[in-house]
Order: structure tokens, then C-alpha cells, then sequence
């Protein structure tokens, strides 16, 4: 059996760990720039306020309800990910991080007449040794654990947080309750396609031979999705020690940027930033790919943007920042068009590569131990006080261009000034 742990509204509850006046009372979270509500409690979805939804058309109705609103404070969400991620861990013995909020857990060692009392026992020590809600589904494949999760959420009070989807039966009612839309890995481009075909529910789709999966739903990945419907587990827990193939970063401005120099700054703050992430999983990159948005329309709601980009082939991979922003800076000059409106810029490295297999050539340099001490120093020190304490002068110091948080919190438990 396979378990999905799901923190309940994350962001809102990491908010209110730290301001209990906020229990029982609705709290949205917004995104980069503080442009769309991205995590909602409970109490602020029983308003009506829209997952995703612009925050400027919800503000009325946000104030008039004395609701809690936050920017998106990525310090604090990712640290207590963290603390509930090595909780998990302490309480399983294998355990998939899916994404922020969710870990996927290996149950193959528990008794089947022990799931409850076991999912139970992960629920309430999880909350609270790390004051984080969580919901738990359990079923024998993937897919099925996120449909049991899905409906263990819906109705906390009368699943307590936990839904288990052990029999035939529980599985069948399960997926006659839950829309297509709802499965996952099911897209909204697919929503349509199964409605043509009747396929409204999970357990419609379920029932389609693997013949037509492999026609109509993309091939093997339709059939091992078909499958897992059916209880038959394709979808292997992941190695977590896994080295990402490319690593980038992108974010909008706070306001329009028109000059170049701001440009290079957020460019050069950005290489920073996935230069850090590249020397944590041990690896160099030898491709750099800089983009940038632009809206360049006089109408003033007229959203119409275009994207442009270019990339670099460094002469050795490496991890160093000095280097890659080095050879970033021309390509935001070879990007910019004096008199354009820039909105977004955005870095990717590739062709990634474990730092100690770097080829070196004869016309390069290594690079000194020395430097790479360097590194390791600058990403200690901003990772236990605050990010870009210690900076490169190329990334500039007033920042104007950085990304609107107006209503942000503090750091509660990576600086110790806050």
C-alpha cells in the first residue's frame, strides 16, 4: 500500500503557525508579486475567494471579511517543508518528497488491519511536532492514494483526515465520486477529449480497456494510468538523491523595467540563486539560457506578451557564480531593445554534468579549489542568515526591479533577527 501525505492549505497554515490570533479565521497567501491567491484556508474558501484568482478582483471582498492576506514567503514555507519532509521520514521508512506539500510513503511493511491506526499515528505526530495540518489517502497504487487523499480533504470532520481505499468496493465508490477532472495526471485538454467519449468520472475512465488507453490517452502513459486506477501500482517511488537535468529560475518585476542595467542586475541575481541550487546536488552546467518578457502595448490593460531568449555554450561546465554571470551579461545586451517594456527575466542552466567529471580542455584553466571554497563559504553564510547577504556587485544593491511583497512576513525560523 502507498500513502500520500498532503499539508492542509500550506502556505496559509505555515502563516499562521506563528500568529495563532489567525486559527479558525480566513487566511489567503499571494504569488511572485503578490498578483494571485495561491493558498487559501478553509474559512477563506467558504467566502467564495477563487484558488488562483487575481488578488485586485477579490480586495473588496477580502476587506469587507477582515480576511489575512500574506506575500508569498518562500524562506519560511520551504524551511517548514523541510521540518514536516524529516518528520515523514523518521516515521517511514521510505519516503518520496513529491512536491512542497506532499511526500508519497512506501506502507509495503504495515499490516493491512494496522493502516488506520498507523496513518492516524502519522497524522497527529506530524502535526504536532511541527503545528502543520496534514491529510493522508491510502491506496495500492499512486493515482488511487491521491483520489483517496482528494476525498479525505473534502470532508475532514468525517474521514478525521485519513481515507484508506483498501477493497474493490471503497475503491469503486471512490471513483464514481470523484470527476475526471479531479485524477491525476489528468489535464484540462483531456477533461474534453473523455467527455467526447463519455468519460466523466474516474471510474468511467478505469473502465477502458488499455487498447484504447494506448490510443486515445497518450500511449503508455494512459495505459499505466488505466492501470493504477485498477489498483495495480506502475508508478515506482523516486530516488530522491536524483540530480535535476536543468535548473532555472524566473520571476516578474515589481514594476515595467526599461534599462539595461537593471536587466543585468536581476540576471545576475537569478544566475546566483540557480548557481546555489547547482552546487547543492554536487554538479556543474555547460549551457546558460537567459529570457526576457516584454509588453510593449501603449494600451494599458493590454496584456499581449512576447518572450525572447538566448543562450551560450560555456567553454567548460562549471558551478561558480562569478563565471556564469560572466558569461550571462552578454546575453541580456544582445536581449535588450532600448524603449521595450520588460516585465519578467528568467535564467536555466543545462547540460548538467556531476562537478567531479568536468572535462577540462587546454585552453582552460581549471578552477582552483580555492574558488570553490569560496562558494561553499558565501552559500553557508546566506543559507544561515538570509539569502544574498553576501552578493556579487553585478547584482546591484537598490534593486528597484524586485518583485512587489507588500504584505510579507517575517522569517520566523531561518533569521535570527526575526
Amino acid at each position: 500500500m502507498i500513502a500520500i501525505v498532503d499539508c492542509n492549505s500550506f502556505y496559509a497554515a505555515c502563516e499562521r503557525l506563528f500568529k495563532p490570533s489567525l486559527h479558525g479565521k480566513p487566511v489567503v497567501v499571494l504569488s511572485n508579486n503578490d498578483g494571485c491567491i495561491v493558498s487559501r484556508s478553509d474559512e477563506a474558501k467558504a467566502l467564495g475567494i477563487q484558488m488562483a484568482g487575481p488578488y485586485y478582483q477579490h480586495k473588496k471582498e477580502i476587506e469587507k471579511n477582515k480576511v489575512a492576506v500574506f506575500s508569498s514567503n518562500y524562506n519560511l514555507y520551504g524551511d517548514i517543508s523541510w521540518r514536516v519532509m524529516e518528520t515523514l521520514r523518521i516515521l517511514s521508512p521510505e519516503v518520496e518528497v513529491y512536491s512542497v506539500d506532499e511526500s508519497f510513503l512506501d506502507l509495503g511493511g504495515i499490516e493491512e488491519n494496522k493502516l488506520q491506526e498507523y496513518a492516524l499515528f502519522v497524522k497527529h505526530t506530524t502535526e504536532l511536532w511541527t503545528g502543520i495540518p496534514v491529510s493522508i489517502g491510502i491506496a495500492p497504487s499512486k493515482v488511487l492514494s491521491k483520489v483517496a487523499n482528494k476525498l479525505a480533504k473534502k470532508n475532514k470532520v468525517a474521514t478525521g483526515g485519513v481515507m484508506i481505499l483498501q477493497t474493490p468496493e471503497q475503491q469503486k465508490e471512490a471513483l464514481q465520486n470523484t470527476p475526471v477532472a479531479d485524477i491525476w495526471g489528468i489535464g484540462g485538454a483531456s477533461v474534453k477529449k473523455l467527455a467526447l467519449y463519455h468519460i466523466n468520472t474516474g471510474w468511467d475512465l478505469r473502465n477502458m480497456s488499455e487498447g484504447w488507453a494506448r490510443k486515445n490517452l497518450g500511449g503508455v502513459v494512459g495505459v499505466r494510468l488505466i492501470k493504477e486506477l485498477r489498483g495495480e501500482p506502475c508508478i515506482e517511488m523516486k530516488d530522491q538523491l536524483e540530480t535535476k537535468k536543468m535548473i532555472g529560475t524566473a520571476r516578474m518585476f515589481g514594476k515595467p523595467v526599461y534599462e539595461m542595467q537593471d536587466l543585468r542586475e536581476a540576471v545576475a541575481t537569478y544566475i546566483s540563486r540557480v548557481a546555489e541550487k547547482l552546487r547543492r546536488q554536487s554538479s556543474a552546467a555547460k549551457t546558460i539560457t537567459v529570457f526576457l518578457v516584454t509588453n510593449d502595448y501603449s494600451q494599458t490593460y493590454a496584456y499581449k506578451p512576447a518572450t525572447s531568449s538566448l543562450y551560450t555554450i560555456l567553454p567548460v561546465a562549471t558551478s561558480l557564480t562569478h563565471v556564469l554571470i560572466a558569461h550571462a551579461m552578454p546575453l541580456v545586451e544582445g536581449l535588450y531593445r532600448k524603449g521595450s517594456k520588460y516585465l519578467k527575466a528568467g535564467v536555466l542552466l543545462s547540460d548538467i554534468v556531476p562537478d567531479g567529471a568536468v572535462q577540462f580542455n587546454l585552453f582552460q584553466k581549471p578552477s582552483l579549489q580555492s574558488e570553490k571554497k569560496l562558494m561553499a563559504m558565501i552559500d553557508n553564510v546566506n543559507y544561515g542568515m538570509r539569502h544574498d547577504l553576501i552578493k556579487f556587485a553585478g547584482a546591484g544593491t537598490k534593486r528597484n526591479w524586485k518583485m512587489r511583497q507588500e504584505h510579507s512576513s517575517r522569517c520566523f525560523t531561518t533569521r535570527w533577527t526575526e
